[in-house]
């Protein structure tokens, strides 16, 4: 016997040994092939998966970006021209209504006022006697009024001091939170001179802008809710104002809305993403998207009653992140259709293998 006739037996004995130990264990996987489908062609139904329709509660949002505003904003600046004598503010801190901030030189007013002072004591002296001698006889009429007319004179310009000293004082027009300042003590400042910046940051104001399609929707007191960069959690706000006419070059309805800012970790200019709440529904019929398939001038769903298709074109309306809400086409309890929508056709019986609520999933 030649040597290659030889190798071919004893390749042939080798691979009649492993087929041999391999069947046992290769043989369950023919099997049970063979079995799902017979058991497939036996049973003669498409196996899907469908939900059943409930009722879910849902909210109709515009989503949006806006500013954080100090709801109240004022740089504050002298009326009067001087030298700064005293700055009674620490920057970054809180100060209310009337406090004191900063002081220019008034030693001319002062001193312009204390001969004032000393005018008017001594007209009121003389206006005085004078009342008493009218009184007697001793004087006429028109000497007292003189005199008491130099004391009026002389009372006004006494409070024309006053409001010129008044001037040479900054005072917190409102209770808020000072600033960088940017003056110091021996400052020559003017009505024009920036001293620093007072803001009211609790509450604060959310200016952003919706769409003009969404004008007849956006109403006083709706609800926003907000988040800024750097902080974790969300803020929630009111709709206050509504600006009375739409931005022509943008065309979009500016809105301002309010909101808390106690702890005081909103900062105005900080840059907020919106939503803006329109309107809250109770009953809403929703399917996930999936199971919506467009058609020609529409779109349709798949149902299932008594084991059997159905086909229903639908209206949709407010959509989320995975269903669609169904507006008519469809009623509560409807069983839709997830899987297995190429195959099926209408009157066609179908096996549902896995049913779930949708206000489940």
């Amino acid at each position: 016997m030649s040597k290659a006739l030889k190798r071919t037996l004893t390749i042939f004995i080798i691979l009649l040994i492993v087929g041999g130990l391999a069947y046992p264990k290769v043989k369950p996987l023919f099997s049970s092939n063979s079995d799902s489908s017979a058991s497939t062609q036996n049973s003669g139904l498409l196996t899907v998966e469908a939900v059943e329709l409930d009722y879910e509660t849902i909210e109709d949002r515009i989503y949006s970006s806006g500013t954080v505003q100090a709801n109240e904003l004022v740089e504050l600046s002298a009326e009067a021209t001087g030298i700064v004598t005293e700055i009674y503010f620490d920057e970054g801190r809180e100060v209310q209504t009337g406090d004191l901030l900063v002081k220019i030189n008034d030693s001319e007013l002062q001193a312009e006022k204390q001969r004032a002072t000393f005018r008017l004591n001594l007209a009121e002296q003389r206006e005085g006697r004078q009342k008493s001698l009218l009184e007697r006889g001793g004087i006429s009429q028109d000497d007292y009024d003189a005199t008491l007319n130099e004391v009026n004179v002389l009372r006004a310009e006494l409070r024309l001091i006053d409001a010129q000293i008044e001037k040479t004082e900054v005072r917190a027009p409102f209770s808020g939170v000072i600033g960088l300042k940017y003056i110091s003590n021996g400052s020559y400042i003017t009505p024009t001179t920036r001293i620093a910046s007072l803001q009211e940051v609790d509450p604060v104001k959310i200016d952003f802008s919706v769409p003009e399609r969404y004008i007849p929707r956006v109403n006083l007191n709706d609800e926003i809710n907000f988040t800024v960069q750097g902080v974790d959690s969300s803020f929630v706000g009111e709709v206050y104002a509504i600006e009375p006419r739409v931005d022509t070059q943008t065309r979009t309805l500016q809105i301002r809305a309010l909101s808390e800012n106690r702890g005081q970790l909103l900062y105005p200019g900080a840059f907020a993403n919106i939503v803006l709440i329109l309107d809250e529904i109770d009953d809403a019929i929703m399917v996930p998207t999936i199971a919506i398939i467009p058609v020609l001038n529409g779109q349709k769903v798949y149902l299932v009653r008594d084991g059997v298709v159905e086909e229903s074109t639908v209206q949709t309306g407010i959509r989320t992140s995975d269903k669609v809400q169904i507006i008519e086409g469809v009623s509560h309890g409807d069983v839709v259709l997830t899987t297995g929508l190429l195959q099926v056709r209408p009157g066609m019986e179908v096996e549902i293998i896995d049913l779930k609520k949708t206000s489940e999933i």
